[in-house]
Order: structure tokens, then sequence, then C-alpha cells
């Protein structure tokens, strides 16, 4: 395990993150249980932003928007490599962010269909470890 620059991951992270892998996001609940629910998601080094799309009556975004902010993480695995990003998450309906959202998860893994309730969670990534 290595701890990883959010802000400069290197080339074997944003090789890594270039490839088709789903994840786990987990959240920190109000109670302190975790949620936590497979998704597709991209990251951003020079915000050091991983976004997750889904909608507003999914229980992620609910969790989320209940605390208005969330404890987080992101893990994705493919044999031997895997990353984990940590930090604290929003859930937003902006258009531009959303849009941004979907633009990046089109990028990555395929156009998402089109929905009028779309909302992206965002983690402010602090800690990325991992093996990539």
């Amino acid at each position: 395990m290595a701890r990883i620059d959010p802000a400069n991951p290197g080339d074997d992270v944003a090789t890594f993150l270039s490839e088709y892998h789903l994840a786990t996001l987990t959240i920190v609940k109000a109670d302190g249980t975790p949620h936590v629910t497979a998704v597709g998601f991209t990251y951003e080094p020079e915000s050091q932003t991983a976004r997750v799309i889904t909608w507003t009556d999914s229980w992620k975004a609910k969790h989320v928007t209940a605390l208005g902010t969330a404890q987080a993480a992101i893990c994705t695995v493919d044999g031997g490599r895997w990353l984990t990003f940590s930090g604290t998450a929003i859930a937003t309906t902006d258009p531009d962010a959303v849009a941004e959202g979907v633009r990046r998860y089109a990028e990555r893994y395929r156009q998402p269909k089109e929905r009028d309730d779309r909302v992206v969670i965002e983690l402010s990534v602090d800690t990325i470890v991992g093996r990539a």
C-alpha cells in the first residue's frame, strides 16, 4: 500500500482510472454506520474531486443530502491493483456540476440515460491510498 498525492497521482493511477472499473462508495450515515453501494466514478486530480452520478431518490443521495456533507470513500479493485479515495462528500443538483459529472461519466463508461432528477455526489479527496 502506498499513499498517493491526490493532486499528482501519477501515470499508473491515471492509467488505472482510464480503464473500465466499478467501485464501491461508502458513506458514513448520521447514525455512524456505513452505507455501501456499487458505483461508477470519475476522478479529476486538478480539483481533487471524485464524482458519482445518481438520482435524488437514491439512498446515497438521500444520506449525503440529509447530512449536508458526509465522510465518504470510494474504493476500486482490479486483482492486486486497488485505490481508495477518502474525503468529504456533497450532493448537488447544480446544472453545471451535474453536466460535468455526466460528461466525465460518459467519457469513462458510457452515456447515461437522461434523468430529470439527476444528482452528482462530489467527493473532495483528502487522501488516496492503494497500488495501481
